[in-house]
């Protein structure tokens, strides 16, 4: 049948195509799984062969007890690998969804491993640079800085989103990697804000509009809404510049569309969270960078923009926040928050109470005195 020619002003909706079925809730699910088994395998790899050798990935945790740091690598291939290899994203949300996660994996990989632990926080590494002193996490904060920018620029849009966008991708980054203090915390915080971005995006139809300022739209008209099949018939790649004019941009996927952004990176979270939970494994800066990062690509690519600068506008308060505040003194003082950071952990030793856990006094026998030599 064919389609009536949309006039001047007027938008032109398209059915979907055959492509709009891989953004359903199915293939969220087959690319979680697929991001599951991936991790699980990229771990089991790299600890029975960890590169530069067990002691180069071997920490101590909170408890005095030695675990790996494995855990962030693992996560990064298997999020990054089926985000890049699975259907049903656009080739530029690909893109970014690669450079962000292996960026900032790679940049808190280095702080990781050649890092001190001298200065902490944006205060510390910026006192240390007033000082001369360049740190490893002076050196990563940049680094996950021009890594948002990166992915920001892959995403496409104009200065102002371009600016936005890049906040969310460093700023998830940095923001996530402060709640890796305790087991299983930065995968449960992950979990939790995968989950509510999906769920607020808007429903329907999974439709990219390309948005044309007056005069610079082509035969289409000033706007236009497609489906993700039209896309992909057009070559899945409409950004500035191309046939809807050269004042076009793309705007963002709601909907499926973020379901299917978050599912690869919340299905290796889940898969590794049983290591992270028992002490085994921790993500470090490597794995909590890149989970973050990730989860801010999928911001990007499916909220709108007001929705997106306030998100911003919270990781920017938080993030300031930790400067100040404790996240785990707040998390100890909240009855709801101390329940949720405990669920599926090890029990959390008692600290001892002077005189009531004081050792009882040794017999003569093990404090090596015989009976005879015990004094009368």
């Amino acid at each position: 049948m064919r389609r009536r020619a949309a006039g001047p002003g007027q938008r032109r909706r398209y059915r979907p195509g055959p492509a709009a079925a891989l953004g359903s809730p199915a293939a969220a699910l087959a690319a979680g799984t697929a991001a599951a088994c991936a991790a699980r395998a990229a771990y089991s790899v790299l600890t029975r062969r960890p590169p530069g050798g067990a002691g180069t990935w071997t920490r101590t945790n909170h408890r005095g007890e030695q675990l790996t740091l494995l855990e962030g690598p693992a996560l990064t291939v298997g999020s990054v690998a089926i985000s890049a290899l699975g259907p049903g994203l656009l080739p530029r949300v690909r893109a970014a969804l690669a450079v962000a996660g292996t960026g900032a994996a790679a940049f808190g990989g280095y702080d990781d491993l050649a890092g001190s632990g001298s200065s902490r926080g944006f205060r510390g590494h910026l006192g240390a640079l007033a000082k001369g002193e360049v740190t490893t996490g002076a050196v990563k904060l940049g680094g996950i800085g021009a890594t948002g920018l990166a992915s920001a620029a892959l995403l496409g849009g104009g200065p102002a989103d371009l600016a936005i966008n890049a906040g969310l991708v460093a700023g998830g980054a940095n923001l996530l990697n402060l709640f890796d203090l305790r087991p299983g915390r930065a995968l449960k915080v992950a979990l939790a804000s995968g989950a509510l971005l999906a769920a607020g995006a808007r429903r329907g139809p999974a439709r990219h509009r390309v948005a044309a300022r007056p005069g610079a739209g082509a035969a289409t008209g000033p706007s236009m809404s497609a489906g993700p099949g039209t896309f992909a018939r057009l070559g899945a790649a409409i950004g500035p510049g191309a046939a809807a004019g050269p004042g076009a941009a793309l705007e963002p996927d709601p909907g499926p569309g973020a379901l299917l952004t978050v599912a690869a990176p919340l299905g290796a979270a889940i898969a590794l969270l049983p290591e992270d939970l028992g002490e085994r494994a921790m993500l470090g800066d490597a794995g909590a960078n890149a989970l973050g990062a990730l989860l801010g690509v999928a911001a990007a690519a499916s909220l709108s923009r007001p929705a997106r600068l306030a998100l911003l506008a919270a990781i920017t308060g938080l993030t300031a926040a930790s400067e100040v505040v404790s996240f785990t003194a707040v998390i100890e003082r909240t009855p709801a928050l101390r329940w949720l950071d405990m669920l599926g952990r090890r029990p959390v030793p008692a600290a001892p109470v002077p005189g009531r856990d004081d050792p009882p006094p040794a017999e003569p026998r093990e404090a090596g005195t015989t009976a005879a030599a015990a004094p009368s």
